[in-house]
């Protein structure tokens, strides 16, 4: 009899100690987006030469090089914002010709402070020598100020979103209990906005739709787990 009865005891203080230990509780995953103007450009571009002579290719690779290195000096890009990313020099075996052909190839990043010139940037680049841009970032030197935000306006968020749950339920929110980030903030995206400018060619002009950059999209996601009163 003492044993049933220290077994029923046990069992009651273990589920009497389970009840303590559940706090009703409501997790929620909460959203921030903040949108903000770029005032940097990261232009990645390419020079390639081909040629019989591996002396002539990279001869012709680098005076390409040196006249587009001219250009951004002279459009006031501090040479600091200027990366060499690679140099290579390739022997490729034509089949049909039976000949070999020599590649070079340098690539080069260019950080553009003044978005104000970039057209006009690109267009002077293009005419300076490169044969391709490989890519175009944009950037805010304001982007730790931008993520903190991000990260303010998704916590507010997801507050917002239990309350209404809870409300639902007759129910109320009190103090968060555990908050988390969903995997990292999120690389600023592009908002691009399709502009009409007045063409000025000497056929008698007309408009031309071009790509203009307009913001640039942050975003921010957390859970967080709050007690339910």
């Amino acid at each position: 009899m003492k044993k049933i009865i220290l077994l029923v005891t046990a069992f009651i203080g273990m589920n009497s100690l389970q009840a303590q230990e559940i706090t009703p509780s409501i997790a929620v995953v909460g959203e921030g987006v903040v949108k903000v103007t770029p005032d940097q450009v990261l232009i990645k571009v390419r020079v390639e030469s081909e040629g019989s002579s591996a002396q002539q290719v990279k001869s012709d690779n680098d005076k390409a090089i040196d006249k587009v290195l001219k250009y951004t000096k002279s459009m006031g890009v501090k040479e600091g914002d200027v990366k060499t990313e690679y140099v290579n020099l390739n022997k490729n075996y034509d089949y049909q010709t039976k000949e070999y052909k020599y590649v070079a190839n340098q690539s080069i990043s260019i950080l553009l402070k003044d978005l104000n010139k970039y057209s006009e940037f690109t267009e002077g680049l293009l005419n300076a020598g490169i044969n391709r841009i490989d890519g175009v970032t944009f950037k805010s030197t304001e982007i730790e100020t931008h993520n903190s935000k991000a990260r303010m306006e998704a916590t507010k968020d997801a507050k917002k979103k239990a309350e209404e749950y809870a409300s639902a339920l007759g129910q109320s929110v009190g103090k968060a209990l555990t908050i988390s980030e969903t995997g990292s903030i999120s690389a600023p995206q592009p908002i691009y906005r399709m502009e009409m400018m007045k063409s000025a060619d000497s056929s008698g002009g007309g408009d031309m739709e071009t790509i203009a950059v307009g913001e640039m999209v942050i975003e921010a996601k957390v859970n967080v787990t709050f007690h339910l009163k």
